[in-house]
């Protein structure tokens, strides 16, 4: 199995991918105390479908049981752009990095199922089930336990050769493969991520009340957003970078060579005055490919709106009257919070 492994590994870098290693199933026995304390301190907001098939996230056996091993796959969607400056630029929107351009769900998904393919034509009466993170796959915790990184204090992976931005994948298989070891903490005293945090959504190193995180708050969350935390959220309009960007580890990182993960042009650096404009079907076509498509126009004008407020500039308030009588109610209590911050 040695040699089969070999060949995966070289299988995957043709595939794309910048890391592959394995782990065990039963390589996670920490992970059910900890998500249980997740969920008891309701760090989940309104992400019910996290409690839902409890015991498949808790144990990639019971997920499925013939599980023998776990291939964790990594690659990396690293920018030359730094996201931190264009916080600077309140008249334009800050979107998250790896959201710049295509879906990365569609990307990861057809390149694990070809590598599947190429497995399971290698070993006779094998089979495999392929993940990205829609599925309740502790992917994080597999993936220090096969050695891709380790759980920085941000509860991201960190990678000695990635640094942090890089997407995961997993593949399950009958297979009985030689497993890796499993990667160990290098954060040290570092805090950077956790220090940088706008809205302070880190209760201790290692955890995260996804109710005060900027990218929960404008991926996950329905409706309005807690009015203390408006103003927190400046011009991020979808996702939040700053913890990913101040990694020391970053100094390793690579940028992506996958062209569906470079940047279009005009998801950069969006101007407000224009996104806030944008009708259902011209939503729809601007964001075609993106995973921005999937919050839908209301959340994401609803994220716009309050980036305006924070704008500091009154040239925008005409930008807000269309919606100050909308029928969404939580378009129109953002539109009038806006409109209030601008006026002062």
């Amino acid at each position: 199995m040695n040699l089969l492994k070999e060949k995966l590994v070289e299988k995957a870098s043709v595939e794309g991918f910048d890391i592959c290693r394995v782990c065990s199933p039963n390589s996670i026995p920490d992970v059910p105390h900890r998500f249980d304390k997740f969920l008891q301190e309701g760090y989940q907001g309104q992400m019910d479908w996290l409690s839902k098939n409890k015991s498949w996230r808790k144990n990639p056996k019971a997920l499925w049981p013939a599980t023998r091993s776990i291939i964790m796959l990594a690659q990396t969607y690293g920018s030359e752009v730094d996201p931190l400056e264009l916080l600077k630029r309140k008249n334009r929107g800050s979107i998250s990095i790896y959201a710049r351009n295509n879906d990365y769900h569609e990307i990861i998904k057809k390149r694990l199922k070809s590598l599947g393919r190429w497995l399971v034509k290698e070993v006779e009466k094998s089979e495999i089930k392929v993940f990205v993170d829609t599925a309740p796959v502790m992917e994080k915790p597999l993936g220090q336990a096969a050695g891709v990184g380790w759980q920085g204090k941000h509860t991201n992976l960190v990678s000695q050769q990635l640094g942090n931005w890089f997407f995961l994948g997993s593949i399950f298989t009958t297979i009985e493969l030689p497993f890796d070891e499993p990667e160990i903490d290098h954060c040290g005293s570092c805090r950077k991520c956790l220090d940088i945090c706008p809205t302070n959504a880190f209760p201790s190193p290692y955890t995260l009340d996804a109710r005060r995180c900027i990218s929960y708050l404008t991926i996950e969350h329905d409706g309005p957003v807690d009015e203390e935390l408006r103003p927190l959220i400046g011009n991020r309009i979808y996702g939040c970078d700053d913890c990913l960007a101040v990694c020391p580890w970053n100094k390793f990182a690579k940028t992506a060579s996958e062209s569906g993960y470079i940047s279009r042009e005009e998801l950069m650096a969006p101007e407000l005055r224009e996104l806030v404009t944008l009708s259902e079907n011209q939503f729809r076509s601007f964001f075609k490919k993106s995973p921005i498509k999937r919050i839908g126009r209301s959340r994401f004008v609803r994220n716009v709106l309050y980036a305006i407020g924070n704008s500091e500039n009154i040239e925008l308030i005409p930008c807000l009257r269309p919606f100050l009588r909308d029928e969404d109610l939580t378009l129109r209590d953002a539109a009038n919070w806006a409109f209030e911050r601008l006026r002062k």
